[in-house]
């Protein structure tokens, strides 16, 4: 079966979780202290959380929470990037493949650029992808806002994919 249009889709993801002060901070893989870190079921990683939505947008297959509930013990303090490589198993199967992702992480602290290099290296190795498909940045929102008020960090991504075939694949 041939899909009508374009080889190529987009999606959105976004993310937000609130923070947690006896929990570890993951962002794009990357542990960045052992407290004040964000309140989730898994281990709350709000930027590959919101890459793993836009990816399965773009693919037009279930988000996150229905992949991987967090009424599901079986996720329970999850590796947010093991879960990553999982969606992008699950779009390759589906007869997609990431062409790149960028995203940014909405907060006031931690600052992301000294950790940017080493969250694109895991993030794409997940994804299977190089590096150079993966782009991140940090912003504040200047003191507004949950994130503003330091209260917890949000992240959007967009990501783009394309279908590397053409063969009927079976119904999501």
């Amino acid at each position: 079966m041939t899909r009508p249009g374009s080889p190529y889709r987009i999606g959105l993801g976004i993310d937000a979780h609130r923070f947690a002060p006896g929990r570890a901070l993951v962002l794009g893989g990357v542990r960045l202290r052992e407290h004040d870190g964000l309140l989730g079921h898994s281990d709350a990683d709000v930027l590959t959380h919101a890459i793993m939505d836009a990816l399965l947008g773009a693919a037009g297959l279930d988000d996150v929470g229905r992949l991987f509930p967090d009424d599901d013990p079986a996720f329970a303090g999850a590796d947010s990037l093991e879960l990553l490589a999982s969606v992008t198993r699950l779009l390759r199967h589906g007869g997609w493949q990431p062409v790149n992702v960028d995203a940014v992480v909405v907060c006031e602290e931690p600052r992301i650029a000294p950790h940017r290099t080493e969250m694109r290296e895991r993030l794409a190795a997940a994804m299977g992808v190089a590096i150079e498909q993966v782009t991140l940045r940090g912003t504040t929102t200047e003191g507004l806002g949950f994130t503003g008020r330091r209260e917890g960090i949000a992240a959007q991504a967009v990501a783009l994919v394309e279908q590397t075939t053409t063969e009927e694949r079976p119904a999501q």
